[in-house]
């Protein structure tokens, strides 16, 4: 699986104050907290290296294949997990096992990480915990940026929106595209990291595959179909989950299209900055589930000059609510890229 479970393997200096933490053969220091949920916090973390001369060729830089992953100043984000069962574990070893399946640009890559057995406290019931290393992205994430421009009123433009999703794309090919293909099952601004850059589009990298499954389930009964929609529940953000997944018929086939409609849902929500399904939550007697199954889309008002029509329209193609009609991504890159041509400045 890809997991070690040494007791060594990751643990904190007390002789630091427990501001150092070890992942296998090298050293970090926490620098500071950059966010948390659930059971999980992440962390800004500065590699030590006790010889600075031979940074190259010691510490990360020796177990990292792709030296373009390493960091030129050796800041990290690390993902501390806390986990307090044998569900929560197997669920981390399985996101360790996923992640290391996928090798793209896009895609944010698993760089080490190591599971050290605790002993419980009284204050604490967990008995495991996780250290995940990545690169880091200080820019925030696509819902960050979003959420800060709607409160100044500002929009991207529209070459900015079809580069950001070309990349969103090009990452989910690489995962729809492994044998068997795997579904990323959580695509939302949330989990999508953004690097501005001086004079193009933000770097836009896919995130978290907590989630990340083989893509393909014949679904043949209706215990089958509700044990699917409560798994959904669970790992698929609601506003971005495809129909399919709030109501599966008893006999049918899932395949890597729910990614298509929550790519459909992302692309809106880069132009718009929300979900096209989230106003259900404001109305009286809205339901998002009811917006979702039926595709009650609405648009609002946008930038000025607004975004052009032929956005809608791609958005509106990847949000059928029947998967079958539903395109392929090899069928949305096709088009994106129409429109890149066709928009880009």
């Amino acid at each position: 699986m890809g997991c070690s479970f040494s007791g060594l393997n990751a643990l904190y200096d007390a002789v630091n104050g427990g501001g150092d933490v070890w992942i296998n053969d090298n050293r970090f220091r926490i620098v500071r907290q950059l966010g948390e949920g659930g059971f999980a916090y992440v962390y800004l973390v500065k590699e030590v290296i006790s010889d600075a001369s031979s940074a190259a060729s010691v510490g990360l830089a020796k177990k990292v294949k792709d030296p373009s992953h390493l960091s030129d100043d050796g800041t990290y984000a690390m993902k501390k997990v806390l986990i307090q069962n044998n569900e929560q574990l197997e669920l981390v070893r399985e996101e360790i096992r996923v992640s290391s399946l996928f090798s793209h640009p896009n895609l944010l890559p698993l760089l080490d990480h190591a599971i050290i057995a605790i002993k419980p406290t009284q204050e604490g019931s967990w008995n495991h915990e996780a250290y995940l290393l990545f690169p880091v992205h200080l820019d925030g994430t696509l819902l960050d940026n979003s959420n800060a421009m709607t409160a100044k009123k500002e929009f991207f433009p529209t070459s900015d929106v079809l580069q950001i999703f070309r990349q969103l794309c090009a990452g989910l090919k690489h995962m729809h595209g492994l044998l068997p293909p795997y579904a990323h099952n959580d695509v939302k601004p949330g989990n999508v990291l953004l690097t501005r850059r001086k004079g193009q589009a933000p770097l836009a990298i896919l995130m978290d595959f907590g989630s990340a499954r083989p893509a393909r389930k014949q679904i043949r009964s209706r215990s089958e179909a509700l044990q699917l929609q409560e798994w959904a529940s669970e790992h698929c953000s609601a506003p971005f989950r495809a129909p399919e997944l709030w109501d599966c018929p008893s006999d049918a086939d899932i395949d890597e299209r729910t990614d298509i409609w929550s790519l459909g849902c992302t692309l809106y929500a880069i132009m718009y900055g929300v979900s096209p399904f989230e106003y259900a939550l404001g109305e009286s007697g809205g339901s998002l589930q009811l917006a979702i199954i039926n595709a009650q889309i609405k648009w609002p008002a946008g930038p000025k000059p607004p975004y052009p029509e032929a956005l809608h329209q791609f958005v509106t193609w990847m949000l059928q609510p029947q998967a079958a009609v539903r395109p392929q991504i090899d069928d949305i890159i096709i088009h994106v890229d129409k429109l890149i041509s066709k928009f880009s400045q």
